[in-house]
């Protein structure tokens, strides 16, 4: 009798086949999102660290730390060979990162607001749902993909049931610089689904890093530019 081994659940084989060229253009914009987070991160903690309040100085560090693990996750699961069934258990991590990052994007924003009671709910609100969907990618990995992309925009866009208080807190460029990080994000969203067209990874993770780094630069403006 022959002993064969059991054949393992590999949901990634034959779903997707991306080219030599496809894998380094994704890993090249994965690497020059993280120097770029690094070096811009860097120096948004280094500026702010004696012009902000320790809240303040925390939530910032926690963007840039979310950030970094976004990128480094994200870079670690598309390069992963195909055919390893750990590339699954990436992919759980992966997309639930991008609650996470979403989460920390909102927060040193929010907490600008202090005077209104909205925004405490509003963090609450943002987290619990961000916590919700990293549970669901985490332990029910592979269901309701299509619906996550809608939650990830709900949760994204909720911001705008605030959008008087922050209009007359945050500075008029910070404002502009957060509305179109989440424009660049939103269109990136087109490319994420967009599994067909060739170098679609690559597009889409462009458009992350573009919508973290105008997000980034909205939180220099509004944490040390303003308060020059």
């Amino acid at each position: 009798m022959t002993n064969t081994p059991p054949q393992l659940d590999i949901p990634f084989v034959g779903r997707w086949h991306y080219s030599r060229a496809e894998m380094i253009a994704d890993g090249i914009v994965h690497a020059v999102g993280i120097v770029l987070a690094i070096a811009a991160g860097s120096a948004l903690l280094s500026l702010a660290a004696f012009r902000v309040g320790p809240g303040e100085y925390i939530a910032a560090a926690f963007y840039v730390v979310s950030l970094l693990t976004v990128l480094s996750v994200s870079l670690t699961y598309n390069l992963w060979p195909v055919s390893s069934p750990v590339k699954w258990v990436l992919r759980r991590f992966d997309h639930a990162a991008i609650y996470l990052l979403i989460a920390a994007t909102y927060t040193p924003f929010l907490a600008q607001l202090d005077g209104s009671p909205l925004a405490g709910w509003m963090i609450v609100v943002v987290w619990a749902a961000a916590a919700t969907g990293i549970v669901l990618k985490v332990f029910f990995p592979g269901r309701l993909d299509r619906l996550a992309i809608l939650f990830y925009l709900a949760i994204g866009w909720s911001g705008i049931v605030l959008v008087k208080p922050l209009v007359e807190t945050l500075p008029t460029t910070s404002i502009v610089l957060i509305v179109a990080g989440g424009i660049v994000y939103s269109c990136g969203v087109i490319f994420f689904a967009w599994k067909g067209l060739r170098f679609h990874n690559a597009l889409w993770h462009g458009f992350v890093v573009v919508g973290a780094g105008l997000h980034l630069a909205a939180m220099v403006d509004c944490l040390v530019i303003s308060r020059l």
